[in-house]
């Protein structure tokens, strides 16, 4: 494993820390006054990013393949990282955050020509946002085999009965396609029950009923979480993605590279996290000396460096497995970074709080933000405790 920078990462590592540096950092503090009085759509100076990192060559680096920028795993790691630094913005203006990103690689891997056509050619653009439609309110969606959404074939078009909730970008106003996952045939094997299809937002029935709050924040300009219901709502047949009874495998395809992909910024969120913990502890005297002086709070520095750096050797030998061998190659280690990540990234965030003091956990500084969006990433992509029920059964079967 080498994980040293090639010319091709080096070279956008460089334009990408320059556009944080002149553009994203910035903008942070006017972003986020905007963010406030914009609804549920994008801060308007949300555009003129985008336009400016597209002009920069900084577009769509998450997709390998003729679709994307054509990076590997192992290139994309490092510039995800630093998009972690400002997850409010920088995934958004470089088109690399989700949930736009798995379905652009759901549509690139499995959809027809007129589904890539149709919408993943304006997502790649960044003209539409997209929404996944998969976690239901009346069962534990953390067994995706419990999802009851109902999908059911009725001559050319499919009817989709259901309720999802925290379907994240759907109350975007911009939000215009929706990768609904549902039950198509309950008599089939366990695995080959589920389907995907392809529901516009404004199909009548679809409703989007709120906008669920996540540890008090809305994550408006992310497009929210959204609570949606659909009401016999009508799809062409041609909008199943894939064939039918593969959606089950489809969403394993999809939460594989957003698993990685969460824990790359991730990194990128614990370096800011230190970075403000130092700056703080070095500017800040109590009980006669710098709170950099105090033996508990070197403690938690040298802590988060050690731990920070174990996450990334973690994640990139991941990253290099994806390259070389497929996600399926390197299923332990991706459950395994998704354990690990959210938990220790948490516990970083928390000790930048507790030297921040009440202003923590204040609007004045990141720290509170971050955490909150780090701790629901525990539960998405698949709670910690079925990724190591499935690392333990690995793990046993060695010995079996």
């Amino acid at each position: 494993m080498d994980f040293a920078f090639d010319s091709v990462t080096e070279d956008l590592r460089e334009r990408l820390l320059r556009f944080m540096d002149e553009c994203v950092y910035p903008a942070e503090e006017a972003f986020e006054e905007q963010a406030a009085t914009s609804g549920w759509g994008s801060p308007p100076l949300m555009a003129d990013l985008k336009e400016e990192a597209r002009k920069r060559g900084l577009w769509n680096l998450f997709l390998p393949g003729d679709h994307g920028a054509g990076l590997t795993n192992l290139q994309y790691a490092p510039l995800a990282e630093i998009m972690g630094r400002s997850p409010s913005i920088a995934p958004t203006a470089t088109n690399c955050a989700a949930p736009d990103t798995g379905n652009m690689e759901v549509l690139a891997g499995f959809g027809s020509e007129w589904q890539r056509k149709e919408w993943l050619r304006p997502l790649l653009d960044g003209e539409i946002r997209s929404a996944f439609a998969m976690t239901e309110p009346d069962v534990a969606s953390s067994d995706a085999t419990n999802i009851s959404t109902q999908i059911i074939k009725d001559g050319a078009e499919y009817v989709i009965n259901g309720r999802k909730w925290f379907i994240s970008g759907a109350m975007n106003p911009n939000c215009k396609i929706l990768i609904v996952m549902g039950k198509s045939n309950p008599d089939a094997p366990k695995h080959r029950q589920q389907s995907m299809v392809l529901v516009p937002r404004d199909t009548p029935g679809l409703h989007i009923k709120r906008g669920m709050h996540v540890f008090g924040y809305s994550d408006a300009d992310h497009g929210g979480h959204a609570e949606v219901v659909f009401e016999d709502v009508r799809v062409p047949a041609d909008n199943l993605i894939g064939e039918e009874g593969g959606g089950f495998a489809i969403a394993q395809a999809r939460l594989g590279p957003g698993r990685i992909h969460h824990c790359m910024r991730m990194i990128g969120m614990a370096e800011r996290a230190i970075e403000l913990m130092c700056r703080r502890a070095i500017a800040r005297t109590a009980f006669g000396k710098t709170i950099a002086e105090q033996g508990v709070v070197q403690d938690w520095i040298a802590e988060s460096r050690v731990r920070v750096e174990q996450l990334r050797l973690l994640v990139l030998k991941t990253a290099w497995l994806m390259d070389t061998v497929g996600n399926k190659g390197a299923h332990t280690e991706i459950q395994a970074i998704k354990i690990a990540t959210p938990k220790t990234v948490e516990w970083i965030l928390d000790k930048a709080i507790q030297v921040h003091g009440a202003g923590g956990v204040s609007q004045d500084f990141p720290l509170a933000g971050l955490w909150a969006g780090v701790r629901s990433l525990r539960f998405a992509d698949g709670p910690d405790e079925v990724h190591k029920r499935s690392l333990a059964h690995r793990e046993l079967k060695k010995w079996m």
